[in-house]
């Protein structure tokens, strides 16, 4: 039995897939830990984790930034808060150190780097974990994480490749806290986050299938891909009776979120209210802000704060979402056209690649108004294509690749320290 621990940073969507993996290397007869917010205590316990939380609110004050939920503010936020919570992560993996010893691997997005700190100060294996094809930033194939890059992918490859090797803009606001937290810890602080620790040099963990974002000739050479993780937590949270009785009483519905983590979905709401009067279908509102949807709904909509998709989907027509990789994986294994209203991350970058698999519709989240909305909601309620290709990509995700391939490559991971 090895001792693993997974290291996820952000909201459900970020957090889920690590459970997903953490259920199926217990299953394996290894020892699990997670270490995140706690937030997402209960859910790793009830999935055989064992859980830390490190000290600090980090998330927590992420979220609440109303900037995270701009367009093109999600990253800017996001690595500052990463960086902040560096020190912490890492103090994190020193605690499992002294009550259990050294673990034997380590699991965790780029962008947690207290992991990469902890494996330059204790020479325990890393593996990064990249959710979407944004997360990769290649020069081969370039995401659309802003409009501008549209211009960049007019250029030759070779000159793309020299813009990605620039430094990135976004290590202004993490290093700083990075740098601080390296040096004392007496590890050498890397010259720049983007190249030296984007991808860690034990291995790199592509978690979507090739058909959504295939592999390109500058992928790190270590990397594996195999397919979506599709955890929502069904076995330990299934559908509020209420909402199986809403959903039993009349036509599928159109379902709404803004996102787990976006606590700012007034305006959203009272969007979405006004496209299901118009339209007279029924519908779902997601959302753990609950105080923020309008007072006043008809008996067509309903409201909960948490639904596993996997339950729910099926039974809907439409989904109108932010564009995350884990409601967007979710609607392409029930079949279900979607709407994207992307704010930033990877979210412009998935908006484009749905509308290239023509199974749903993508636009800026400060275009989702009533007038602009309302086509593509029309659209997606009538036009049968949509449909039809969406359900194809969902026989697609009910073939995936058999799972242990990628737990004999993980556990191939498992090797003597790091020098």
């Amino acid at each position: 039995m090895k001792h693993i621990l997974l290291l996820p940073f952000g909201t459900s969507g970020s957090v889920f897939p690590f459970i997903w993996l953490g259920r199926r290397l217990v299953e394996r007869g290894h020892r699990v830990t997670m270490i995140t917010s706690r937030v997402y205590e209960a859910s790793a316990l009830q999935a055989g984790l064992e859980f830390l939380a490190p000290e600090g609110n980090d998330l927590e004050t992420m979220l609440a930034d109303p900037s995270m939920w701009m367009p093109g503010g999600g990253t800017r936020v996001g690595f500052k808060h990463a960086g902040r919570a560096t020190a912490s992560i890492n103090a994190a993996v020193g605690r499992v150190i002294a009550e259990s010893g050294r673990p034997d691997l380590l699991v965790a997005p780029m962008i947690t780097f207290g992991a990469r700190l902890a494996r330059e100060k204790h020479g325990i294996p890393l593996i990064t974990v990249h959710l979407y094809p944004a997360a990769m930033m290649s020069a081969a194939e370039v995401p659309l994480v802003y409009p501008s890059i549209r211009l960049l992918r007019l250029l030759p490859y070779g000159l793309r490749k020299a813009c990605f090797a620039l430094p990135s803009p976004f290590d202004h606001f993490a290093l700083p806290a990075v740098r601080k937290a390296c040096i004392d810890m007496g590890v050498p602080p890397p010259r720049r986050l983007w190249k030296a620790w984007h991808h860690s040099p034990d291995g790199v963990l592509a978690l979507y299938p090739e058909w959504f974002g295939g592999p390109q000739r500058d992928w790190p050479h270590n990397t594996f891909q195999w397919d979506f993780p599709l955890e929502d937590l069904a076995q330990e949270r299934p559908l509020e009776s209420k909402l199986a009785q809403f959903l039993d009483a009349g036509e599928s519905p159109v379902l709404f979120t803004a996102g787990s983590g976006n606590f700012h979905v007034g305006a959203f709401f009272e969007t979405a209210a006004r496209l299901v009067k118009h339209t007279g279908c029924r519908a779902v509102f997601l959302t753990k802000a609950v105080e923020q949807v309008p007072s006043e709904l008809p008996d067509s909509i309903i409201v909960s704060a948490y639904a596993p998709f996997s339950q729910l989907l099926p039974r809907s027509r439409v989904m109108v979402h932010h564009g995350g990789i884990g409601t967007l994986s979710q609607c392409l294994k029930a079949g279900v056209p979607q709407i994207i209203f992307a704010m930033s991350i990877d979210q412009p970058d998935n908006a484009e690649r749905i509308a290239k698999l023509g199974v749903g519709l993508g636009m800026n989240a400060d275009c989702f108004t009533f007038d602009k909305a309302l086509p593509l909601l029309k659209r997606c309620l009538e036009d049968d294509s949509l449909r039809v290709q969406a359900r194809i990509f969902a026989g697609r995700l009910r073939n995936q690749p058999k799972i242990e391939g990628l737990m004999q490559w993980l556990e191939s991971a498992f090797r003597s320290p790091i020098s």
